[in-house]
């Protein structure tokens, strides 16, 4: 699977019971890998549906593949909070008890950031919630901190509070080889330097953000990580990296939605800058 949601192996709350080689290198885990890498988040998920009513793991990754999903296509709600609720229900230690937490506050974040339905106080009671049931050093705190710093910099505007959360949460992912979160949190950093008029900064961290996308192959997260570098970079290289961002959104039909409008429709027919986009993918 990911990186950043993997299956792990079954705990004892699963009864011993697990899908045969679960790792992110299994062939289970490489094939939901592919299919989410590529966007087809809904073909991943069906992957461990067999799984998902008995093992909190893959109920968990379910429910984060469809999440995901939502925040790149503004679509599938209702499949994901399908999701969310057989995760909640089948949960047994606090370990995913706080990751279906974390899922739901990211639902809740992503509704009111694509501008869905406002649904800022879910977003901070279940990050709160996954914060409470989640011990410092779980597997899961790294995203948890990522995602409360898209609450701080999206929702509440306190770039002091995202940067701070963006950067335990960049420690977290390092240590533990979570190279896609780390990706991430690069990303969310060079943009709060770039807001702030430090320039190079910003372009190391969007260039490190693409440089560990392409290493992964996580397609549909390279044109909005290539869109960042192009409003930092100057010319050619914006417009060239814009362009090639734009073909990027062109063969995955369109996704992420929110970059729509924002790139190039040809090769030959600049836009604006897509810097908005900088701060909107989870």
């Amino acid at each position: 699977m990911s990186r950043s949601a993997r299956l792990d192996p079954a705990n004892p709350s699963d009864g011993g019971r697990q899908p045969p080689s679960t790792g992110p290198d299994s062939p289970l885990g490489r094939a939901v890998w592919r299919l989410r890498s590529r966007g087809c988040w809904e073909d991943a998920a069906a992957l461990l549906e067999p799984y998902a009513h008995e093992l909190p793991r893959a109920a968990v990754g379910r429910a984060a593949l469809l999440v995901e999903r939502c925040m790149y296509t503004g679509e599938g709600w209702a499949p994901a909070e399908d999701a969310l609720r057989v995760a909640e229900a089948v949960a047994q230690v606090d370990d995913d008890r706080g990751a279906a937490a974390c899922e739901r506050g990211q639902l809740a974040y992503a509704a009111t950031v694509l501008g869905v339905r406002d649904r800022t106080d879910e977003a901070r009671a279940a990050l709160g919630r996954a914060a409470a049931l989640l011990e410092p050093g779980a597997p899961g705190r790294a995203l948890l901190d990522y995602r409360r710093g898209l609450l701080a910099e999206n929702l509440s505007e306190t770039p002091e509070a995202a940067r701070a959360a963006y950067r335990r949460a960049h420690a977290g992912a390092t240590s533990r080889g979570d190279h896609l979160l780390c990706s991430s949190t690069y990303r969310h950093l060079a943009g709060i330097a770039a807001r702030e008029g430090e320039l190079a900064e910003a372009r190391h961290g969007f260039a490190e953000s693409l440089r560990l996308r392409e290493e992964l192959g996580f397609l549909v997260g390279m044109a909005p990580a290539l869109a960042s570098l192009a409003d930092v970079e100057p010319e050619p290289d914006s417009t060239r990296l814009r362009e090639e961002a734009g073909r990027l959104h062109r063969l995955l039909g369109g996704v992420p939605t929110w970059l729509t409008g924002l790139l190039p429709e040809t090769e030959t027919e600049p836009q604006g800058p897509a810097g908005s986009a900088a701060g909107t993918d989870g």
